[in-house]
């Protein structure tokens, strides 16, 4: 079990709780997540775990992309019942701003064939991946439904953020790459970098109630 000092409290708070700082990090946060998958998307060198496991179900069950995408949301949303997570506001913000930050992102951003290009392009969307999460995240008000399996795990555990967005990372590309999802060189590092990554910026993310502020 990890040490205290590893545990960040992501639990929902108040949304009278400095609600002006919480909305903005809220909807900041989820533009930036969707701009950085559309950079993934274009880098070309693979999808992240989720759409691999969402391709490859796709593939199997013969339902559209954004179909098995739904299921997969419902299914984790389930399995939030033991670990007695509550859905927020970003819940729901989380499928909407997401979409949206997406398709403008692909839009505004041309696909990238030389190596260098795409290489910096898988980067830059990976980090940002990582800052996004625990800004969104961070601002307390609900997780979307694959954030929240981690931030419930996190809690339930006591393992660190890191350790279990990891393991959820790889065991989703594990699941996903048996059903028939394309794995390439950015899924792979995007499932072992986006734990710590995480992790790292939630530090200076997470909004903390004034008791919490306290020496």
């Amino acid at each position: 079990m990890a040490s205290k000092s590893a545990l960040v409290d992501l639990s929902p708070l108040p949304i009278r709780t400095r609600p002006l700082l919480r909305f903005g990090q809220l909807f900041g946060g989820l533009a930036l997540f969707g701009a950085s998958m559309g950079f993934m998307v274009r880098a070309q060198l693979g999808l992240d775990p989720w759409d691999v496991l969402h391709e490859g179900l796709s593939e199997r069950l013969g339902w559209s992309f954004g179909a098995v995408t739904a299921l997969t949301g419902v299914a984790v949303l389930l399995a939030w019942l033991p670990l007695r997570q509550r859905p927020g506001i970003g819940t729901v913000a989380n499928v909407v701003v997401i979409a949206f930050a997406v398709d403008i992102t692909l839009a505004v951003t041309p696909p990238v064939d030389a190596l260098p290009g795409q290489i910096s392009l898988m980067v830059a969307a990976i980090v940002l991946n990582g800052i996004a999460t625990a800004v969104y995240v961070g601002a307390r008000l609900g997780p979307g439904p694959r954030d929240g399996l981690m931030t419930g795990l996190h809690a339930r555990t006591g393992w660190s953020v890191r350790l279990v967005r990891t393991a959820i990372e790889l065991s989703v590309l594990a699941a996903g790459w048996l059903l028939g999802g394309t794995v390439g060189v950015g899924t792979v590092l995007y499932a072992l970098a986006i734990g710590p990554l995480t992790q790292f910026f939630l530090r200076f993310a997470a909004v903390r109630e004034k008791k919490d502020l306290c020496p």
